[in-house]
């Protein structure tokens, strides 16, 4: 068995190299966000997610702590802070079989943690619309 996708997604998340993100997602691809109501489907819709995720959580204090795999898929087992507020939090990961991440769900808790990332990514959201006017 291989692993080859999560070692890809840890150098994405330790390089927060986008053209590599977008490279590792396959065309239909689906989101679950933690603070989205539906499912996103497609590569550009989750890339954007993801890379705004990267941006907002994934700072001096973000780590994994456990890693859950399996023969397509894993549960990684995060812990960031941001604006004070501890994030703990899954990504659930899925792929196909040439490798390309298709599923990719991200659960947070507790709370006030949940609200925090609405916030903030809502705000990264925003921002990265408005710069593509």
């Amino acid at each position: 068995m291989t692993y080859s996708t999560v070692k890809r997604w840890h150098e994405i998340v330790k390089s927060r190299d986008i053209a590599s993100l977008k490279a590792s997602l396959a065309d239909d691809v689906i989101f679950e966000s933690p603070v989205v109501h539906t499912p996103q489907n497609g590569s550009a819709i989750t890339a954007k997610y993801l890379a705004a995720a990267l941006h907002v959580l994934n700072n001096d204090t973000f780590q994994y702590l456990n890693e859950w795999l399996g023969p397509d898929s894993a549960v990684l087992e995060f812990e960031t802070t941001c604006d004070g507020i501890l994030i703990n939090g899954v990504d659930m990961i899925k792929w196909n079989d040439e490798g390309l991440i298709t599923h990719f769900k991200v659960m947070i808790r507790p709370l006030k943690a949940v609200n925090k990332v609405h916030e903030l990514m809502g705000q990264m959201l925003r921002l990265d619309a408005a710069q593509q006017r």
